[in-house]
């Protein structure tokens, strides 16, 4: 009580003098007064404890600047973080502001929403913004503000290259430690080293790309006066240009979230307790709006329906924006000029439709009280057609860039070069006696994080096997940022359930905290009741259901602590504390239903937080008739959606090396929950068209029901037949290792395998020089790689004619791409050469010929021509 007497009177003192002394962070005093009561609403729900300022010696502009932050963060930066870590990241930011040439030109309202606010992502928070200021102040010195932008970009490329991987986004500081990540960890790291430097930045997504599968992200950039783009980690000569102008052009819609309540010149989608959610879709494409009215089955209006915006993309009608209905049932979007589904809902019923923007203006949604559970619902969804226009760069800047860049791969190479080797494996492994196959995966997996994983091994010589077991459950991404004091607490907390993740939260030392403070009655009653532990989180915490809120997952400390989460953290908060007590509990992959497993069961029991009694679902079974011949895959083509309260939810069946397939999975039948369901099919044409029908059926108890699985066609274009991963490495001509995306880069290649000497191989190599022209005019690499050197010297280019300039010979070590080629497009002969594809740097496939082929040039160019 007297520590929340103390912080309220700091309040009340700090805001006098800020008035007193007119030095305001907010200079607006009705945008001030909105902070201030936000503030206190957030304070009150959350509890005073978590705003500690005692001590700090905190400014009157510094304590409006934290405030600020605690109104509009997410529950978990609350409660999960302390007050001190955010006043020495407000104090870099008045400090970035104060020695930056551009401090004082960067208005208020840029540096209140787009420099000071620490959270870009989903990310874990860290201390990165001292460290890059101090790392990037002396690099960009005498430089403009574009010019500084393009700079850090160059820094941010000479620290991290692109690498896929899980959804989960690491923190800046463990982005850089591990050289690598994906393009939203990129765009990350590189608007909180822009914001370091006091550059306003936000990172930019379209959440799914229209015209293919997949989304990517980006950062815009703040400079005199103008928003810019840069693709992140991907430095360019010049601002406003990358390898996306084009894709983004032909995009249906880009946004960003934008911290607080945030008044610009920008289309507002989505206003939350945390964030403001606006649309950037004119800055890349020809856009027009739509207007939405949502009625009932007797038309009349329904007000505050939720209107979901969703684009075809891995086979399934994607959510990619949600709106909410004003009074009168309206609502619109700006969009690219292409075809989305608008999915209505209201109290369990719903409605959708095929629009076209550009071409629709106004349209009304019905929601209707019973679904048609008979109809197949056919869809011609066309995307929009790219218009970039892409600045002119000289070849002098491009080679300057080029060389820059070169230099920059040579300086993260010799940093990743420190990372763990075999040798280093041989030597770690004879000195704690384990086997070295064992702990070799382990410790490359965790790149710079090595140095933590080797010592937690080595302090735990003497029970190998449990730290083994550990670090085996936890996924390569968590062995690069998980923390001593993580590993210890699992380990040591005696559990015999050690892995520490749910889903994809941050993860933090809980287990010995639980325990500690689980008083032991209690906590023996949860061991022998495991739906005790369900109605104690009934009883004691409470939910925030704001709509919108920004779901950072929170800590299972931080709920214990407040009572008071959202409803994924509560999720997290029951699996974590069940698995600390021994009780085996899950977050299911596909469905997302919290789980656990009585001691003496084998059933797994659904957890309903709203019910008394628990037990396990109700369930049918699902059998999909297919006529095709195709073992179509889940994602490529095809996927189910289980429709709750009006919303249809994705079943998230593993899309890894062996992912779902019809054969696999839904041939013979499938096990799904009582409930109504969406299916999904979609075939994507060459031009990003896709030709798609949607089903929805019902799953009764006890019952089977067989559904056709339409998979609809076109033979007057190119369609994608599979996959093959353009990331696969291949050998160049000068004997380096290199993956074919980086050789080909974005868009379009081909790629032929062949032998020296062969006849069919020289047949396809005259064919492919006799349609030279047309594959100059294209333009797109032709990747043509050959099983060995001895192969590779001996081809005899000009013997063939005049092959194309865009061909690059190269070597397929150990035939890996010829073995997954076949493998993944089912060739019938594994050896036989040559193989021709043409693919896409998202790996889709749209041609294959394999063995003796006249006229292969003919047939390459004839597809190309549908390929646009």
């Amino acid at each position: 009580m007297i520590k929340k007497l103390f912080i309220l009177f700091a309040l009340t003192i700090f805001s006098t003098a800020c008035f007193a002394d007119n030095q305001h962070f907010i200079s607006d005093n009705a945008y001030r007064q909105r902070v201030d009561n936000d503030f206190s609403v957030k304070l009150k729900a959350v509890g005073q404890q978590f705003f500690n300022v005692e001590g700090l010696n905190i400014s009157s502009t510094e304590m409006e600047a934290l405030q600020f932050l605690y109104a509009y963060m997410p529950l978990a930066d609350v409660t999960d973080y302390p007050t001190s870590f955010y006043l020495n990241n407000v104090r870099s930011s008045f400090k970035a502001r104060l020695e930056m040439p551009w401090g004082k030109s960067v208005p208020e309202i840029l540096f209140r929403h787009f420099v000071l606010p620490l959270r870009v992502n989903n990310e874990n928070l860290d201390s990165c913004r001292m460290e890059f200021y101090n790392e990037l102040k002396p690099r960009i010195s005498g430089l403009t503000m574009s010019e500084a932008i393009l700079e850090v970009n160059h820094w941010c490329h000479e620290k991290v290259n692109y690498e896929p991987s899980d959804a989960r986004t690491s923190s800046p500081l463990t982005t850089v430690r591990t050289a690598i990540g994906r393009c939203g960890e990129e765009s990350t790291f590189t608007v909180a080293a822009l914001r370091a430097v006091g550059i306003p930045a936000r990172q930019v997504y379209t959440p799914r790309w229209a015209h293919t599968d997949d989304n990517h992200a980006w950062v815009e950039a703040w400079a005199d006066g103008k928003w810019h783009f840069i693709g992140a980690c991907e430095p360019e000569p010049i601002l406003d240009l990358a390898w996306f102008n084009t894709p983004a052009s032909r995009a249906l819609l880009t946004h960003t979230r934008v911290f607080g309540h945030y008044v610009g010149p920008e289309e507002v989608m989505l206003e939350t307790s945390n964030f403001t959610e606006i649309n950037l879709i004119k800055n890349y494409a020809n856009a027009a709006r739509c207007n939405f009215h949502i009625v009932d089955n007797n038309g009349k209006a329904v007000p505050n329906a939720k209107v979901e915006f969703k684009i075809y993309n891995y086979g399934e009608f994607c959510t990619v924006a949600t709106k909410y209905a004003d009074n009168a049932g309206n609502t619109f979007l700006t969009a690219g000029r292409g075809d989305m589904i608008v999915w209505a809902s209201n109290n369990g019923h719903y409605g959708f439709t095929k629009v076209s923007f550009g071409r629709d203006s106004s349209i009304t949604i019905p929601i209707l009280n019973n679904s048609d559970l008979s109809s197949v619902d056919s869809l011609d969804i066309v995307p929009p057609v790219g218009n970039a226009l892409l600045p002119e760069v000289s070849e002098a800047m491009r080679t300057k860039n080029d060389l820059r860049k070169a230099k920059e791969d040579s300086i993260r190479n010799a940093y990743i070069a420190t990372f763990i080797n075999k040798v280093s494996v041989s030597e770690i492994a004879n000195r704690l006696g384990m086997p070295a196959d064992s702990i070799a995966p382990i410790l490359t997996a965790s790149r710079g994080n090595h140095k933590i994983i080797a010592e937690f091994l080595e302090s735990h010589a003497h029970d190998g096997g449990r730290a083994l077991a550990l670090l085996s459950s936890l996924s390569e991404k968590d062995l690069h940022d998980a923390s001593l004091e993580i590993l210890n607490d699992s380990y040591d907390a005696k559990s015999s359930i050690l892995c520490p993740r749910v889903e994809s939260e941050m993860l933090t030392p809980y287990k010995h905290f639980l325990l500690n403070h689980i008083p032991a009655d209690l906590a023996k009653d949860f061991i022998s009741h495991p739906d005790h532990i369900v109605t104690w989180c009934r009883q004691n915490i409470i939910i925030d259901s704001t709509l919108g809120a920004e779901r950072i997952a929170m800590s299972p400390i931080g709920v214990w602590k407040s009572h008071i989460c959202d409803s994924r953290s509560r999720d997290i908060f029951f699996v974590a504390l069940s698995r600390t007590l021994g009780i085996e509990a899950r977050k299911d992959y596909v469905t997302q239903k919290v789980q656990y497993k009585p001691s003496n069961s084998s059933e797994w029991i659904d957890v309903d937080f709203d019910a008394v009694k628990q037990s396990s679902s109700a369930t049918g079974t699902l059998v999909l008739q297919y006529d095709g011949s195709q073992n179509i895959q889940y994602y490529n083509n095809f996927t189910i959606s289980k429709i709750d309260n009006g919303s249809a939810t994705l079943l998230s069946y593993d899309d890894g090396n062996q992912g779902m397939s019809w054969e696999k999975g839904f041939k013979n039948g499938i096990s799904l929950d009582v409930g109504t369901y969406i299916l999904v099919t979609g075939n994507r044409l060459a031009d990003g068209s896709v030709l798609a029908t949607s089903r929805i059926f019902r799953i009764d108890k006890g019952k089977s029901i067989a559904v056709r699985l339409i998979l609809r066609s076109s033979s007057s274009d190119a369609t994608v037949i599979g996959s093959f991963d353009s990331e696969s490495k291949f050998i160049t001509s000068a004997g380096k290792e290199k993956s074919i995306l980086s050789e080909v880069g974005r868009g379009y290649f081909i790629l032929g395998l062949i032998a020296a000497g062969q006849e069919p191989s020289n047949h396809a190599l005259r064919d492919i020089a006799s349609e030279n022209k047309s594959f100059e005019v294209w333009g797109r690499k032709m990747m043509l790689l050959l099983p060995d050197s001895l192969q590779l010297n001996a081809v005899r280019k000009l013997d063939f004619g005049s092959l194309p300039s865009t061909a690059v010979f190269g070597i397929d070590h150990n035939s890996s791409i010829l073995r997954q080629i076949t493998a993944s497009l089912k060739l019938p002969d594994a050896a036989q050469l040559p193989v021709f594809i043409i693919a896409d740097s998202f790996n889709h496939v749209f041609f294959v010929r394999q063995g003796y082929t006249i006229g292969i040039g003919s047939q390459l160019k004839s597809i190309m021509s549908k390929l646009k």
